[in-house]
């Protein structure tokens, strides 16, 4: 499965449809990110935010604040954003540093701009099967599913990894009246999970661990959705590392009938996901 692809697919739609609103209601949506420190990977993630917005029409307000930012700074921020009848979404890029309490930020965004989907009010309606923000991850391992027509109805799907992130949401969603998937969640204490993998007919690998799943441990014609993303140390590269999934790619490709790369596979539906949710909450709030 192509993730760079089918993300550019549902970014073509969403480019579109962001048109139609803007000349529906003379506004584009707006997307404001907040980068705590100076982190290399948050900071690399944050620019590809910036550029998805540019890229598909939406505004963006971009706000650096130094790694010494207290928590009660942080969520002044994140209140006057609140606020701010020009934001439609609120990102905070995670982790913090260490003075700052993650859980504290993401009760403080309001849920109708939590575009993250990571609010409680947003986890709960997503396992209710009701009209909220689903996380974005979830929402893209879904959207690949979709765009290669691949059914889930009556499947069997592994998903190996517990997270609030990745695994309970797209738990959450797979099981929903319409997608009506058998989903059994695994994590470090599950035993002979081999035997669960070899069962199932879809696996959503999120654990972290590189090589957690391994070509004995599926069956021909499995699904794999691949979400790690580790760092291994390779002296053939110039940075003396590249990125991994949790799966051992090349043999268990031999028996997949679809896999995506790591990387190049769920990564660019994370943030294609994040725009069409932000999209959708400039809907909302200007429908109101």
């Amino acid at each position: 499965m192509n993730g760079k692809e089918v993300a550019s697919y549902y970014r073509q739609k969403i480019k579109a449809e962001t048109e139609e609103y803007a000349a529906m209601y003379g506004r584009r949506p707006v997307l404001a990110v907040v980068l705590v420190g100076n982190d290399p990977a948050s900071i690399s993630y944050v620019t590809s935010k910036r550029q998805a917005c540019e890229e598909m029409g939406f505004g963006h307000k971009d706000y650096t604040l130094e790694a010494d930012t207290s928590e009660a700074e942080l969520l002044s921020l994140v209140d006057q954003l609140n606020r701010d009848e020009d934001v439609d979404g609120i990102l905070v890029q995670f982790p913090t540093p260490d003075q700052i309490d993650d859980e504290k930020v993401i009760l403080a965004i309001s849920p109708e701009k939590d575009v993250d989907g990571l609010h409680p009010v947003n986890a709960g309606l997503t396992l209710m099967g009701r009209d909220g923000f689903a996380s974005c991850t979830p929402k893209g391992i879904l959207a690949l599913l979709d765009y290669y027509h691949i059914p889930v109805d009556g499947k069997r799907v592994c998903i190996i990894g517990r997270s609030n992130l990745v695994g309970k949401p797209v738990a959450s969603l797979l099981m929903q009246k319409g997608r009506d998937a058998t989903v059994t969640v695994c994590n470090t204490h599950t035993r002979d999970l081999a035997s669960i993998t070899r069962e199932s007919d879809i696996i959503i690998a999120a654990a972290g661990h590189v090589n957690t799943v391994t070509a004995d441990m599926v069956s021909e014609g499995v699904v794999i959705i691949d979400v790690g993303t580790n760092r291994v140390e390779d002296a053939t590269r110039e940075r003396g590392w590249r990125l991994t999934g949790d799966c051992d790619y090349p043999s268990v490709r031999e028996k997949a009938s679809y896999i995506t790369p790591v990387p190049g596979g769920v990564g660019p539906m994370t943030i294609t996901m994040l725009m069409d949710n932000t999209l959708i909450a400039a809907k909302k709030r200007s429908a109101k």
